[in-house]
């Protein structure tokens, strides 16, 4: 099982421990049930940008905590046609090609203001948004309360698995 978080931090605002959150979102994933070879981004953002992903792919205006941006379905078979996928003879087999899980844009930002508005650490704040982009890339949603009461007992028991609070 190889799952492949490709983590990076595009704002300067706040020093994020990339480490960290990549190691809290594989355990995340890997007790969704992820399996196999796959790939997610995990990117801490600016205002600016991530109000520019909101706008263009929600139609809101301003900036987010979080954003998630499922890939949704299969990728295309490959290999040769008709029979899409089978090596000929004397090729070597075609590598594995992972999954792409999707991506995870949060800004530190509004999570800062967030964690003052909730009465938690910025760090604490950062980490249910992790958990929070994960679960949303799975699938998972707070439409509807009843949704939203299971989404967020399932962030409370990833957080309590896998997020360590910092030793003050």
């Amino acid at each position: 099982m190889t799952i492949d978080i490709y983590a990076a931090d595009e704002q300067h605002d706040f020093a994020i421990d990339l480490e960290r959150w990549v190691a809290l979102a594989n355990g995340s994933l890997v007790d969704e049930g992820v399996r196999g070879l796959c790939e997610v981004s995990l990117i801490f953002s600016d205002e600016l940008t991530i109000s520019s992903l909101n706008h263009q792919f929600m139609g809101k205006e301003g900036p987010t905590d979080v954003l998630s941006f499922p890939i949704e379905g299969e990728p295309d078979p490959t290999g040769r046609v008709p029979d899409a996928g089978g090596s000929g003879p004397g090729e070597p087999p075609a590598p594995e090609i992972p999954t792409l899980i999707g991506d995870i844009v949060i800004c530190p930002a509004v999570a800062a203001r967030n964690a003052v508005e909730h009465e938690c650490s910025f760090d604490d704040e950062i980490a249910l948004l992790v958990v929070h982009g994960v679960l949303h890339l799975l699938g998972w949603d707070h439409a509807v309360d009843e949704e939203a009461e299971r989404m967020e007992a399932r962030e409370r028991e990833l957080l309590g698995r896998h997020y360590q609070k910092p030793v003050s």
